[in-house]
């Protein structure tokens, strides 16, 4: 059989792999098997929110089964007609055949991200922290410079995106901002860009055209509902008040409507600056703070079972996941999948769905890769 259509094979091969390692795939069928029956029950619906539930849970893993099996018959029947068109001669046969193969790896590829979005939070919005690291108006720059690709990012996949706290930089940048990130699997797709990125270029700020290297931080965490019972003491909150400050226009306000909270047991702080009104800050900082501790706690016990847990870590060298040099050449790099791109203009227009799928793909195959930092 040709190598291309033995390069499309491999490709759906692995990807279909992927998704029956994530579902745990006889312990998936098995519980499709219990959940099919349960559905049968009548007195299920006893119980209208648990029976909601069960519903759900049994639509997506059927949905999740169903596409597998479907993969997997299309890519026999698609070899079958490559095979025949070869026997034959057909040149137009085999031309078909590899084009079915071609969309079905495309296909593959996506259904893959969409089945590694399983975690408790996945389907949840999000919110996207972003924190300049030391180095000035150098850093600060390349804090709005990310800000500015994961909003081009949410909004090509159809995600709105509203600023919830916002510091603007000592002559330009930012010192911090807050996005909130709406629409499905938001923190499932986003959750992976937790980490200090790292950019290599000449400074437009320097009048000798030297190269600079800058950090920036990200921290995404995933919105929870009511569902999700999160305790917190008042006494270990550290509440200020201040004035909102930012790029003009919504960010800019004449009271002290601003407000920041510190959990002092943890030292995580949150800040909402985005309402006029101190009290809807207040609850938005507030349900900010749940969410982080809520993502701590996953985190933690994500951790646990892996054997290693580590906190928000220095923004700086040493600590970043990624890098992007711009000077004297071109390259994306992420430094935990081996993930390259040499088109960082289009990585900084927003096309990161190669790095959060070879990220996401990672968690679930547990597999580390010894990956080289770029000069």
């Amino acid at each position: 059989m040709r190598a291309e259509a033995l390069a499309h094979i491999d490709r759906i091969e692995a990807a279909l792999a992927l998704v029956r390692q994530s579902l745990d795939w006889e312990r998936a069928l098995r519980r499709l098997d219990e959940l099919n029956a349960r559905v049968q029950d009548p007195t299920l619906w006893d119980n209208p929110k648990e029976a909601q539930a069960v519903s759900r849970e049994q639509k997506q893993l059927e949905s999740a089964v169903n596409t597998v099996n479907e993969i997997s018959a299309e890519m026999a029947d698609a070899v079958e007609f490559i095979e025949m068109g070869e026997a034959e001669g057909e040149e137009s046969i085999v031309n078909d055949g590899l084009a079915t193969l071609e969309k079905l790896a495309e296909r593959a590829d996506a259904d893959k991200v969409q089945a590694l979005l399983s975690g408790e939070a996945d389907a949840n919005d999000t919110y996207l922290e972003i924190h300049a690291g030391a180095g000035g108006t150098e850093s600060q720059d390349w804090a709005e410079m990310l800000m500015r690709m994961y909003a081009r990012w949410a909004e090509k996949r159809g995600f709105k995106v509203e600023t919830v706290e916002y510091q603007s930089g000592d002559q330009a940048g930012i010192k911090s901002a807050t996005l909130l990130i709406k629409g499905d699997n938001a923190y499932g797709y986003a959750k992976t860009e937790s980490g200090v990125h790292r950019l290599v270029r000449i400074s437009p700020y320097d009048s000798a055209a030297k190269r600079h290297t800058s950090f920036s931080s990200v921290w995404v965490y995933p919105v929870i509902d009511d569902d999700i019972d999160i305790e917190i003491n008042p006494a270990d909150l550290k509440i200020d008040t201040y004035r909102a400050s930012g790029a003009g226009g919504q960010h800019v306000n004449t009271t002290d409507s601003a407000v920041r909270i510190t959990h002092q047991p943890t030292g995580i702080v949150v800040a909402s600056q985005n309402d006029r009104s101190q009290h809807k800050n207040r609850a938005t900082a507030m349900n900010m703070l749940k969410a982080r501790l809520f993502e701590r706690e996953m985190a933690e016990r994500e951790a646990a079972a892996s054997g290693e847990y580590q906190e928000k870590s220095e923004i700086g060298w040493g600590h970043q996941i990624r890098s992007y040099v711009l000077q004297p050449y071109q390259m994306v790099k992420d430094l935990r999948t081996g993930f390259t791109s040499s088109s960082p203009d289009r990585v900084l227009d927003g096309d990161l769905d190669g790095y959060i799928s070879a990220a996401l793909a990672q968690r679930v195959t547990g597999e580390t890769v010894e990956v080289e930092d770029v000069e």
